[in-house]
């Protein structure tokens, strides 16, 4: 069969190789691979700065934004022929952790997990791939293709469950608005969360589209091109690019009681100026907290599913702004002008 392998660390080593077949066994799944989300960590892989190849293995098959069709399932396993699933990218440390112990895989104490296709474990990146079905989730039918988003909907799932847990710290918190930065596909995913949650989106992103400006409208939210309103205060703040000039703009827009959540990887090594009496000053007399979210673990990938089940498939849809064959693979991790989201398509799109 065919994979899309990496050696990390190494520039420009991406490349579509043969692979072996994976073989059905009583403890996992068989999955045919129907379409790869791409994504930013990808595209840090190929460009050498991230990602670690499974021990023993100089090469690492890529691809953890995943959608598939069960071809085998074992007796009990919970799953049937023909069920769309994702699969979980992280797995626990051995030891475990006591995070990990408790299926929180995602709040690791110790660093030892994997994660598929990133972290010393075999990706979704190939024609099928096995899958346990512990780490695997259902995708309801009517969502088809566009299940392929639930990688991402878990993240932002993530993130809103800990905003709320936060909330909570204060009797009556009742948010009303919240600030976006970044109008990629988990921007987006963020800002139609907060409207199925009655909240007021605000989103910023570098550049005035068109497409991003309709989809934001039809969230009942404020699209914002390269700046905000001097004076523009929100309950809620989530930073979804990593751009250290657009964090410190989101750590400056909470008001009392704000909250701020970061969910980008910086690179290291740029300075910006940074008032620090400021910002401490601010966060300790409005009491606010700033706090950052990575991963999910199955709990949220669940409230993802439900997330996307519950959106409009015509506005998910637009999402979706490239799809790339197998054939012209290279295709789907060039950076083109108006991406939101590519993928790269394996097999035919469920019926």
């Amino acid at each position: 069969m065919k994979a899309i392998t990496v050696e990390p660390g190494t520039i420009n080593s991406l490349r579509l190789d043969e692979h072996a077949d994976p073989v059905a066994d009583s403890m996992h799944l068989l999955v045919e691979t129907i379409a790869l989300g791409i994504c930013g960590t990808d595209r840090d892989i190929v460009s050498g700065h991230y990602g670690w190849a499974p021990p023993g293995a100089s090469r690492l098959v890529i691809g953890h934004e995943s959608l598939g069709r069960v071809l085998v399932a074992p007796q009990g396993s919970g799953f049937s022929v023909g069920d769309l699933v994702v699969g979980i990218v992280r797995r626990p440390d051995p030891v475990p952790c006591p995070a990990c112990g408790v299926g929180e895989w995602d709040m690791c104490r110790n660093g030892l997990y994997t994660e598929r296709g990133i972290k010393s474990a075999d990706g979704y990146g190939a024609q099928r791939f096995l899958l346990e079905p512990a780490y695997a989730v259902k995708v309801a039918p009517s969502l088809g293709a566009l299940g392929v988003l639930l990688e991402p909907a878990s993240v932002l799932a993530k993130a809103w469950e800990h905003i709320e847990r936060i909330g909570r710290r204060t009797t009556g918190w009742k948010p009303r608005t919240v600030l976006i930065t970044g109008a990629g596909p988990v921007g987006l995913l963020a800002a139609l969360m907060a409207h199925q949650r009655g909240l007021q989106a605000h989103v910023l992103d570098r550049a005035d589209r068109p497409l991003k400006t309709d989809l934001i409208h039809a969230l009942g939210g404020v699209y914002h091109a390269d700046r905000l309103p001097p004076d523009l205060q929100v309950d809620i703040v989530i930073e979804c690019t990593a751009s250290s000039p657009l964090i410190l703009e989101a750590l400056r827009r909470p008001g009392g009681n704000g909250i701020v959540c970061l969910t980008g990887v910086s690179s290291s090594g740029g300075t910006v100026p940074f008032d620090v009496g400021a910002f401490n000053r601010a966060t300790v007399l409005q009491n606010d907290v700033v706090f950052g979210s990575v991963n999910a673990n199955r709990r949220h990938y669940e409230i993802g599913a439900k997330a996307l089940a519950g959106a409009d498939p015509a506005w998910l849809a637009r999402l979706i702004t490239r799809r790339v064959p197998l054939a012209r693979w290279p295709e789907a991790f060039e950076r083109r002008d108006g991406d939101i989201k590519v993928i790269l398509q394996f097999a035919s799109d469920p019926a």
